[in-house]
């Protein structure tokens, strides 16, 4: 990479620690893309563990870390210590609470025109971000202002990440049947039974899995469970009685087939979304992307001290739920809430009601993505919001 481009002040800047694995710098990498698709222009992306952006950016896992590498417009850069000296972005983010390294804010101060200071913050349901959306907080020693940038489901929040294209490309791929028998055959998925479910399974540990995929052994319809390799293949392996599990591996156990899919980029992991009839993702950036997919989802939500993560979970609930059919309603909270131990009940003894619910909370989630896909999305909202805070500060 071009030694210059190091040093030159690009219009977007993203600081990133990786705290959840995938889930924060999946986050960072999409809106970094779709910032510097839209803009034109370069963004700089900062990330604190260069081996798990490897894992999402093949490109990154190849350059020298010391060096940092751009991809599509994004100059990815290792945020290590002691910081090095760059001139900051126009617009600065900090994402998900994230502190900037104090040699950084001191060149934010230094500058003449100065950066808009945003910090991105975690998506929530709850009623109350609507209200601290947008809010300022300056700085207690430099004249520097930072304001707190939510995303959320309304018009009063910052909105979801949807890049551009996002459900055209959708589209294209669920309307064309032989492209995705394709899809299936390259992973060895080519010979089930037509009424087969298809389930993607991505999730933290889950030591209530193996009574799950017991229900789905013994039940009436077939199952193809697409599992990529993620943490959770340690309860698929002793669910199956198997000690470990691989990329590659295809296991036959009663009406369930079990396959066990490689990593794959961001891309890859949509394809895998739109391919399934129910997604079990975890996290935020899986989590998003499965509202897009359009399909029935169940969400493992990370978990925080004082079950303060079920507060979520029951608000995301409320919202999603809204105009959803009484039975189907009841049968998909008390999955989730039994997938996430919030319930006695355990996810193989209420899987039987979700199952016979799932046609119906295919339609809605259809309805919910298309919703959500008419309002603005969150890079639109951004750039809207920080052209007006720079535009106040003239």
């Amino acid at each position: 990479m071009d030694v210059r481009l190091l040093h030159e002040r690009p219009k977007w800047e993203i600081f990133c620690q990786v705290v959840d694995n995938f889930g924060d710098i999946g986050v960072c990498l999409r809106i970094a893309r779709d910032l510097a698709d839209r803009d034109g222009k370069r963004v700089r992306l900062w990330v604190d563990d260069w081996t798990v952006l490897g894992r999402l950016c093949p490109a990154a896992a190849a350059a020298d870390p010391g060096r940092g590498v751009e991809v599509d417009g994004v100059v990815f850069r290792h945020w290590v210590q002691p910081f090095p000296d760059v001139v900051p972005g126009e617009i600065v983010i900090e994402a998900f609470a994230c502190e900037l390294p104090e040699v950084h804010l001191q060149a934010m101060a230094k500058l003449a025109e100065r950066p808009v200071w945003i910090n991105l913050e975690y998506l929530s349901a709850e009623d109350w971000v609507a209200g601290c959306h947008g809010l300022a907080s300056p700085h207690p020693r430099l004249p520097l202002v930072k304001h707190f940038f939510f995303p959320g489901f309304d018009e009063a929040s910052g909105g979801l990440p949807r890049e551009t294209g996002l459900i055209g490309r959708r589209e294209r791929f669920r309307s064309d049947p032989a492209g995705m028998a394709a899809w299936r055959a390259e992973r060895g998925l080519g010979s089930l039974a037509d009424d087969t479910l298809w389930i993607s399974l991505f999730a933290y540990e889950q030591a209530a899995l193996p009574g799950l995929l017991e229900a789905w052994q013994q039940g009436t319809r077939p199952v193809a469970l697409l599992v990529p390799e993620s943490r959770i293949l340690g309860n698929v392996a002793a669910g199956l009685g198997l000690d470990t599990l691989h990329a590659g591996q295809r296991i036959e156990r009663g009406r369930l087939t079990t396959c066990v899919l490689p990593f794959t980029d961001q891309a890859g992991y949509d394809a895998l979304l739109w391919s399934c009839a129910l997604n079990f993702v975890r996290g935020e950036d899986s989590f998003v992307r499965a509202q897009w997919a359009a399909v029935p989802l169940v969400w493992q939500i990370y978990a925080q001290q004082d079950d303060a993560h079920l507060v979520k979970l029951e608000a995301f609930l409320a919202r999603y739920c809204h105009g959803l059919e009484e039975g189907a309603a009841a049968a998909l909270g008390d999955f989730w809430r039994a997938w996430n131990g919030a319930d006695d009940i355990a996810p193989g003894q209420a899987w039987h009601a979700l199952e016979q619910a799932l046609p119906v909370i295919a339609g809605h989630a259809r309805c919910w993505s298309d919703r959500l896909a008419s309002t603005a999305d969150l890079a639109s909202r951004l750039t809207k919001f920080c052209f007006h805070i720079r535009g106040a500060a003239r």
